[in-house]
């Protein structure tokens, strides 16, 4: 997953949004961070979800994973 670029942020935050530069420039950021939220998703997903604990005084009474 890569990281948006500086100069695009940059070049986003500066923009004059009249222009149509300007408002390419902001969709053009809005689509590299749904892209990396897409993955960052995926990844937290992929994760393995811990087994509980079925048996003896710990973890038995109570699920503190949430």
């Amino acid at each position: 997953m890569s990281s948006a670029s500086p100069a695009a942020v940059n070049a986003a935050s500066n923009a004059n949004l009249a222009s149509v530069q300007g408002t390419a420039s902001v969709l053009v950021l809005k689509k590299a961070l749904d892209t990396q939220v897409a993955g960052a998703v995926q990844l937290v997903q992929s994760l393995p979800q811990p087994a509980l604990a079925t048996s003896g005084a710990l973890g038995t009474r109570v699920n503190t994973y949430a």
